[in-house]
């Protein structure tokens, strides 16, 4: 046998003896990656109910929020989406397996099983590749439950920035996926203007997330004396989290940019599209200030 022989044939054990798993690790990497990420979009409401996730309006089976997330999975091929407005029997340890992103558009507490949500926040949001977008109203969503709210860092306290409000934003990170494509959508480069209503904040701790965008008290005409975040993340064990306070409106969910940061922000999620969710609470502090000086004169309601 030729030493040419022999090396061929060391090298074919050699490979034989290798786990499955080792050969095969970067085919399947790439094979979980071309999945369609499965979304469960629960947008039950036990509070009020915004028209943008109201089914009950003449006409209606769907509300406008999960028809644009149907559409959007259709277009995109990126995901899956299932729509509940019944987390008792959708939201649980159970069903979740069958899924990798939860997305809510919420209000009031929602009938979830103690056990179940324990499982939800502490497993299977930890889990690698799983996640949760948060829009709006998550953050007036389960007010009394001191798990969600540290979780979503964040609990509704008023919207001075009413629906028919037009909000100068600051992206702090501008490149962000999910900030970006809203950025793209104004003249500036460095933040955007929305007509839609804005939440302010109690329960909000600036250490815990990354906050991405913030009102621009300066350019906007309601000023108040203290920073409003309106966009931020976090890592949740190895799960990922994208709140963004947009889409109270009805028509919001008919505009691209708000439709493509949707899809950024879950490219983010699945890895596919990087972005730093290291807390930056010296922004905050610096937007604090700002705000201050910029409405000098009123009362903080924060």
């Amino acid at each position: 046998m030729t030493r040419r022989s022999l090396l061929a044939l060391l090298a074919a054990a050699v490979f034989a003896a290798l786990p499955a798993s080792s050969a095969l690790a970067a085919p399947q990497e790439k094979a979980d990656a071309a999945k369609p990420t499965r979304i469960l979009f629960v947008t039950q409401s036990k509070g009020f109910k915004h028209g943008s996730v109201d089914r009950d309006k003449p006409g209606r089976e769907l509300a406008p929020a999960e028809i644009a997330m149907k559409q959007l999975a259709q277009q995109s091929k990126l995901f899956t989406v299932d729509l509940t407005q019944d987390v008792a029997a959708d939201l649980t340890k159970e069903n979740l397996q069958n899924y990798d992103v939860v997305a809510f558009y919420t209000t009031g507490m929602l009938p979830i099983a103690k056990e179940d949500m324990d499982y939800f926040l502490n497993d299977w949001l930890k889990q690698p590749g799983h996640g949760f977008l948060g829009f709006h109203s998550a953050t007036d969503t389960l007010s009394d439950n001191e798990a969600y709210r540290s979780f979503i860092n964040g609990r509704f306290a008023g919207h001075p920035w009413g629906a028919g409000s037009t909000v100068t934003f600051k992206a702090h990170v501008p490149d962000f996926p999910g900030v970006k494509e809203l950025v793209a959508s104004d003249a500036r480069t460095d933040g955007f203007t929305w007509t839609d209503e804005i939440y302010q904040y109690k329960d909000h701790d600036p250490a815990a997330v990354r906050v991405l965008a913030s009102i621009d008290m300066a350019e906007t005409d309601l000023k108040k004396p203290y920073h409003v975040p309106v966009i931020w993340v976090r890592e949740w064990g190895q799960g990922k989290v994208f709140y963004n306070n947009l889409g109270h409106r009805e028509d919001t969910w008919t505009k691209q940019p708000f439709l493509d940061s949707i899809l950024a922000s879950l490219r983010w999620i699945r890895g596919e599209a990087k972005g730093d969710a290291t807390p930056n609470p010296e922004v905050s502090a610096a937007w604090d200030d700002a705000s201050r000086k910029a409405a000098p004169a009123e009362k903080s309601d924060s």
